[in-house]
């Protein structure tokens, strides 16, 4: 079967599955004790259904095993294993609300697994420090995606959009299992957010968002670009700026406050600050949508640039980074009293 026809199959199969599966997953949620109940700080004025992500997952594994039949499969069953592990540990905190640090532990243990089996950075002449790099990408990027899903459809549209770059870059470098990977976690983003878009009737709970960080930051470890592999790294990191850039200002302003950035529930996300300042909840995801359209755009750019320029590329938007993170912790976006009203539906 031609690859190109393979990748469509997954979208295609994933996107019908997870329209599918959700309102079988938000029936079934309430009976396994998996509902956000509203509170003080969320946006939900009513108990909604947080198992979500399970649709997501089996969405996703439907085309995997697809996959396994059709292309060589080798590390990526690895990446899915350890994902699945991932997505199980999710469900168990939606439902009992396990301890941030035994999901740190856990989900180091599965990314040292995906090191093991090959998906790995090789940015170091050292072992170790790929090895640290590797854990620190993983789990680093799963938790920002956890953290990311703070606002109806957010997170799953942010899922959605990077993935498609990622299949847009791994077909032009001809890297079909990445892209048909890729297709299905776009697929069944978009299924989902049938049901997730403002107002959701549907969380994907940290069952759905540990499992794409997790696959996203792995996926994210395959891609290659032989035109410029000295800074092939910065590929990746362009196109999960945002996450990453909440994550990073989350956690600067929980700690300058005396806060703990992994325990302290969250009003002080980047869709939160966008929303306090004249934008509906629907208008700030949508603006973080078209951030991470644009971060696409210029990590494609970059993956075709020489390597001066793409340094170049690179450190303007380093700069620019700083400077919003500048903007909305210090400067006019900053927290105040009148500005941490806004809250989100999740942990984060």
């Amino acid at each position: 079967m031609p690859q190109d026809q393979i990748i469509l199959i997954l979208f295609f199969g994933a996107l019908v599955i997870a329209i599918a599966l959700t309102p079988i997953s938000k029936w079934l949620a309430p009976h396994l004790g998996l509902v956000a109940k509203p509170r003080a700080r969320d946006l939900h004025t009513v108990p909604v259904p947080r198992m979500g992500g399970v649709a997501i997952f089996l969405a996703v594994m439907a085309g995997v095993l697809f996959l396994q039949r059709t292309l060589e499969f080798r590390q990526f069953g690895a990446m899915i294993f350890a994902a699945a592990l991932v997505s199980f540990l999710g469900l168990a905190d939606d439902r009992f609300s396990l301890s941030a640090y035994v999901r740190l532990v856990t989900q180091t243990l599965a990314a040292l697994f995906v090191w093991y089996t090959g998906v790995r950075t090789q940015m170091f002449a050292t072992a170790w420090l790929d090895i640290a790099l590797t854990v620190f990408w993983i789990v680093g990027i799963t938790n920002a995606m956890n953290f990311l899903d703070n606002m109806d459809g957010l997170l799953a549209g942010i899922c959605a959009v990077v993935c498609s770059f990622f299949l847009l870059l791994a077909v032009m470098n001809g890297q079909y299992l990445v892209a048909a990977l890729s297709a299905a976690l776009v697929g069944a983003c978009i299924g989902f957010l049938f049901y997730n878009l403002n107002p959701a009737s549907v969380f994907m709970g940290d069952s759905g968002s540990m499992f794409l960080g997790f696959l996203i930051a792995c996926v994210a470890i395959k891609l290659r670009f032989a035109q410029v592999p000295d800074v092939s790294w910065m590929v990746p990191l362009v196109g999960l700026g945002l996450p990453i850039f909440d994550t990073s200002m989350v956690f600067i302003s929980r700690i300058r406050r005396g806060k703990n950035p992994l325990t302290t529930p969250g009003k002080d996300h980047t869709s939160h600050r966008i929303a306090n300042h004249g934008f509906s909840h629907r208008e700030a995801v949508m603006i973080c949508y078209l951030v991470c359209v644009a971060l696409g755009i210029i990590a494609m750019l970059i993956s075709m640039l020489d390597r001066i320029s793409a340094f170049v590329l690179g450190a303007v938007l380093f700069a620019f980074a700083l400077y919003m993170l500048w903007y909305m912790e210090f400067g006019p976006w900053k927290l105040t009293s009148n500005t941490q009203t806004i809250a989100s539906p999740s942990s984060a």
